[in-house]
């Protein structure tokens, strides 16, 4: 019996599994074209979508407020946010091998909870924000300064990569020894774990620990910010006003349940093994779902946000065509 510590044979056992096979949804030849093309469509629309509320918010000056410039940022985050799984998986369907290496195995681990973190604190910004316009409106324009916004955009893009470095690094020293076949379309939290050859209680009790967190924390502010806006837009008389302040705080809180809803059933607790098929249509959902449909929700619920995009994709306005007739 070999008397050598248990963090050298990790670490020769983790060297053992140099690549990954990724089954992503396994059937027949047909069915992965139309996987491919569905996927790639929704894909590209979701860029599409995303890209357009990037440049509304970068060209029109009408948008330089804070509200839009988080909504701008967290547009360019749902792109990268998708783009970490996306293009594997699209490329996966067109391959037979369907492999991937150890090492962009955790890339793609680190990218994916690092920007899906970021999307939560975006959230928290987000929530933040509309509680001081609507609560505070009064010293809303003296404590939301071009300092803080700006620190704010800092602190939402910076905190998931800080967050999620400790898991990431746990995650790669974790010994795989085979078999190395993930039964899902990315290199997930849960189906790594599962390929573990050994026990892994630290890793598995830091990376729940950690996601718990981060998960019930954001949502919980977005919660009790919520309530507070909502309690204050009761107060005001029924008007535009109102219906405006309703219809932003309703575009946010949607958002925020769609990607809270499919989140807290996969990420509570990662050491849990569901079926692997709801696991991967979960996934799917918060992966692809959520960052398809945030556009439509922030733009068809938001007037100058809807003349803004008709700006960018070239749609004549009503004003330019009164000038054109005089």
């Amino acid at each position: 019996m070999s008397s050598r510590p248990m963090n050298v044979s990790s670490t020769e056992t983790t060297n053992s599994v140099s690549h990954f096979i990724l089954m992503g949804f396994p059937s027949s030849p047909e069915m992965q074209l139309l996987y491919f093309a569905l996927f790639s469509v929704v894909y590209t629309l979701t860029l599409m979508g995303n890209a357009a509320i990037v440049c509304a918010v970068q060209w029109d000056r009408h948008l330089h407020i804070p509200m839009y410039i988080f909504l701008g940022n967290f547009s360019l985050l749902e792109i990268c946010y998708v783009t970490t799984t996306v293009p594997n998986m699209l490329a996966n369907f067109l391959s037979t091998s369907k492999s991937i290496s150890f090492v962009s195995c955790f890339i793609q681990f680190y990218f994916f909870f690092s920007f899906g973190c970021d999307e939560g604190f975006f959230l928290c910004i987000m929530a933040f924000d509309r509680y001081l316009a609507i609560c505070h409106p009064l010293y809303y324009p003296r404590i939301m300064t071009k300092q803080l916004y700006t620190g704010l955009v800092i602190f939402g893009w910076s905190c998931g990569f800080l967050s999620i470095l400790i898991p990431a690094i746990l995650m790669s020293r974790v010994p795989f020894c085979g078999p190395n076949i993930i039964d899902h379309f990315f290199c997930d939290l849960g189906p790594l774990l599962a390929l573990s050859c050994a026990p892994v209680p630290k890793t598995t009790l830091t990376c729940a620990t950690v996601s718990s967190l981060i998960i019930f924390i954001t949502f919980l502010y977005i919660l009790g910010s919520y309530t507070l806006v909502l309690r204050a837009v009761l107060r005001v008389p029924a008007g535009s006003g109102r219906n405006k302040a309703f219809s932003t705080c309703a575009s946010h809180f949607l958002v925020v349940s769609l990607f809270y809803g499919s989140v807290m059933v996969m990420y509570v607790s990662p050491g849990s093994r569901s079926h692997p098929g709801t696991q991967k249509f979960v996934t799917l959902f918060y992966c692809m779902a959520t960052p398809f449909f945030n556009p439509l929700i922030y733009s068809l619920r938001n007037k100058d946000m809807k003349d803004a995009l008709k700006k960018v994709l070239g749609a004549p306005s009503k004003e330019i065509s009164k000038n054109t007739e005089k």
